[in-house]
C-alpha cells in the first residue's frame, strides 16, 4: 500500500531531467491518478516503451471530488499501488494531487515523493534571490486593481522580512503582469523571470525594476515563473 509521487519534465524535450529510480517506481504501481491522462500516457511511454497503457487503471484528479477521493480511497484499502502524476514537475506542488495525498495520510498510506524537477525550485536556486525564507504565492488576482495591491504587499513583505515572494501566472498575461510590476515596484526592488526552464529556450534573468524598465520585454504565452526581492 505505497503512494507514488512521480515527477514528470517541464518540457517534453528535458526527458535527461527524470531520474532512472522513477522508472522502478512506475513499474511497481497499477493505478495512476493524473492531473492530464493523454500526457501522463505519452510520458510514460517514453519512459518505459514497453508499457502496455491499457494494463493499468487510469483516473483524472481534476479538483479531487468527493467521488474521485472515495474511488482513491477504496485503492489503498484493497493495497494497490498508486501513482500520483502532474501536469508538469512534481505533484502536490501548485496541483491538486495534494488533496489525494491528505487523504492517503489520513488512512495511513506509505507515501513516497520521489526527485524531480520543480520550476518553483529552480527558479529560485538561479534568482541569486534568499533561499533561505521564500514564499509561493501562486496565480496572483485576475483584476487589475487587486493585482496590483497584491504587488505592492508581496513587494512590502519582502521588504520587512528579507522573504523572495514567488508567483506564476497564465503564459497569455505574462507581459501585462510584468508590466504591472514595473509600475508598481520600487526601482532598487530586484525582479527574477525564469521562463522555460529546463527547455533550450530557458532564460532565467534576474535584475533591479530600473534594469527591466531600461529594455523591451516579451515573455508573451511563454513558461514563467516571478519572483522578487526588495
Amino acid at each position: 500500500m505505497s503512494i507514488y509521487l512521480i515527477p514528470i519534465f517541464l518540457h517534453e524535450d528535458a526527458i535527461e531531467t527524470i531520474p532512472p529510480y522513477v522508472l522502478d517506481a512506475v513499474k511497481q504501481c497499477n493505478v495512476f491518478y493524473v492531473e492530464n491522462e493523454k500526457t501522463a500516457r505519452r510520458y510514460l511511454k517514453r519512459l518505459w516503451k514497453e508499457m502496455v497503457i491499457d494494463d493499468y487503471k487510469w483516473y483524472a484528479i481534476h479538483k479531487a471530488e468527493e467521488q474521485v477521493l472515495q474511488g482513491f480511497a477504496n485503492h489503498i484499502k484493497v493495497g494497490d499501488t498508486i501513482g500520483i502524476i502532474s501536469e508538469a514537475g512534481c505533484p502536490c506542488i501548485a496541483d491538486p494531487g495534494q488533496i489525494l495525498v491528505n487523504k492517503a495520510q489520513q488512512l495511513g498510506a506509505v507515501i513516497r515523493p520521489l526527485v524531480g524537477p520543480s520550476s518553483i525550485l529552480l527558479a529560485l536556486m538561479a534568482s541569486g534571490m534568499n533561499g533561505q525564507q521564500f514564499q509561493f504565492n501562486g496565480y496572483l488576482p485576475i483584476d487589475n486593481l487587486e493585482r496590483k495591491k497584491a504587488i505592492k504587499e508581496l513587494e512590502n513583505y519582502a521588504t520587512k522580512n528579507n522573504c523572495t515572494q514567488i508567483f506564476i501566472e497564465t503564459p497569455f498575461r505574462n507581459n501585462q503582469l510584468i508590466k504591472e510590476i514595473l509600475q508598481t515596484c520600487k526601482e532598487t526592488t530586484q525582479l527574477c523571470i525564469a521562463v522555460d526552464i529546463t527547455a533550450p529556450s530557458e532564460l532565467i534573468q534576474t535584475k533591479t525594476i530600473k534594469q527591466w524598465n531600461s529594455q523591451a520585454v516579451d515573455f508573451h504565452k511563454r513558461l514563467a515563473i516571478f519572483l522578487i526581492k526588495a
